[in-house]
């Protein structure tokens, strides 16, 4: 079965050739271009800003000229891990999807359907000539992945709708109406060198899911990081250790699902032995039910490379072990909502220069003050550098809004359910847009998505026609302005 023969065509359509261009996180002009002549070719008005978004207006169908007006919106980018083994350019190559019975997914990669099915459903409303809708802007951001840096860059006055319908959100029986803002945390330090002085060993942690690092932070998946600097804590009980390389994790908004570590012991058989017939059970034995293919290897290997002291080691090792990661706090206000997490992202050791990075998230801003500070206080004991970049505030939710009443309604009657209305704990553009629009009415939703942020990725078939289903029937019943 191709993807062009399942409902709604129209959005597969758009979907493949959105997902035939590579769109990475901050390079993302060949994706520009693409929408920008996508826009020019239906002979509505398009343009892009000075930081890349793109947006394209199309007037109102016949009869709702004095409805409130709309702007979708979606982003271009797409997050981009692959498992280990599969060989694969995001920078040059189109994403390769198959059928999975009900789901769409990627051979090895993430799919992208995270934006990309908005941005296709957008599309798709754009093309349309048999779609009711009122006076639509189509906004396109870059960058909301790895800085929300499209957001950010938008400009008071460059946009004039009334509701904004953000299609970002992965479970399509929600209507989201708030989010957590974010804060990166970037810790670092240069160590000299030196030979080592022992016997090379290699620590190998793999096989974990990964997922999103707001939205997964509470299911108690394993980071890669944390496991690493469990073992390597564990080893400096009978060893002292001298790091020659970490290299553990990605993307700040995913969970580390893959680490290693090379280190220098006195003892390598003593190191590897206390290790494996203890820790390294134990860790298997936690998250048996929730990481069935967790696999840590720890063995004797070689290395030519040089490698930090044994005093240096000790503090990256202990820094490691003692970063808060996951859930830092549940909100008190929302049932079941994390208000604040952080996700240990990226640990990169590598000829002596250290790098530890950090997305520390909350819904409330001083508890993502707190977070961060946390992060630094540790940080900074062990005389390490922390920096603190791309914060971005949250989103406030609410629930009595026109927008949320109506769209209550819809899929109430249309259904024959509720739906849940919640906030979620991951990054969307809401907040910052509604920072430069405060007075336009804002809402999130969309389609099922699995494993976000990770090759597990998949886009539900019969979730994406429900949404498109309801979707149709809120742009028909906008209210008058």
């Amino acid at each position: 079965m191709q993807l062009s023969t399942i409902e709604p065509q129209i959005i597969w359509k758009n979907f493949s050739r959105l997902n035939a261009v590579p769109r990475p996180s901050k390079k993302e002009e060949k994706v520009i271009t693409f929408i920008k002549e996508f826009g020019e070719n239906l002979g509505l008005q398009t343009t892009v800003d000075e930081v890349g978004n793109v947006i394209i207006k199309k007037p109102a169908t016949a009869g709702m000229e004095n409805r409130k007006s709309i702007v979708l919106q979606s982003h271009l980018d797409m997050v981009c891990q692959k498992n280990s083994d599969v060989n694969f350019d995001f920078e040059t190559e189109g994403i390769r999807m198959e059928i999975d019975g009900d789901w769409v997914k990627a051979k090895g990669t993430t799919l992208g359907a995270d934006n990309g099915l908005g941005v296709a459903t957008i599309m798709s409303i754009l093309e349309s000539s048999d779609i009711p809708h009122p006076a639509l802007e189509a906004l396109f951001t870059i960058d909301e992945e790895t800085g929300m840096t499209g957001a950010l860059g938008l400009q008071p006055g460059q946009l004039t709708g009334d509701i904004l319908l953000n299609l970002d959100t992965e479970e399509d029986d929600e209507i989201d109406i708030g989010c957590a803002g974010g804060i990166d945390v970037t810790i670092s330090q240069n160590y000299k060198t030196e030979e080592a002085k022992g016997q090379i060993v290699r620590l190998e942690v793999k096989g974990l899911q990964g997922g999103h690092s707001g939205m997964d932070i509470h299911k108690g998946f394993g980071n890669a990081n944390i496991i690493l600097g469990r073992l390597l804590y564990k080893g400096l009980e009978k060893e002292n250790i001298q790091l020659v390389s970490i290299n553990g994790g990605g993307l700040r908004n995913a969970i580390p699902r893959e680490a290693t570590a090379i280190v220098s012991v006195r003892n390598a058989e003593e190191f590897i032995n206390t290790l494996t017939s203890g820790l390294k059970k134990e860790i298997l034995e936690e998250f048996a039910t929730v990481e069935p293919h967790l696999y840590i290897t720890i063995e004797n290997s070689t290395s030519s490379e040089k490698a930090i002291s044994e005093e240096n080691s000790k503090k990256v090792i202990l820094t490691l072990k003692s970063l808060h990661n996951g859930v830092y706090r549940m909100s008190p206000d929302v049932k079941d909502l994390v208000e604040s997490s952080n996700n240990v992202a990226r640990v990169e050791l590598k000829e002596g220069s250290l790098k530890i990075l950090n997305l520390s998230r909350s819904s409330v801003d001083s508890s993502k003050d707190s977070v961060a500070e946390q992060l630094k206080s540790v940080a900074e004991l062990a005389g390490m550098n922390v920096e603190f970049s791309g914060s971005y505030p949250g989103w406030k939710p609410k629930p009595g809004s026109e927008i949320v009443q109506l769209m209550e309604k819809i899929y109430t009657e249309k259904f024959n359910e509720k739906p849940h209305v919640v906030a979620c704990h991951a990054g969307l553009e809401c907040g910052i847009i509604g920072s430069n629009y405060p007075a336009m009415e804002m809402v999130s939703f969309g389609p099922t998505i699995r494993g976000a942020h990770s090759p597990d990725e998949k886009a539900n078939i019969p979730s994406a026609q429900k949404f498109w289903s309801f979707l149709k029937d809120i742009l028909a019943n906008i209210p008058q302005k």
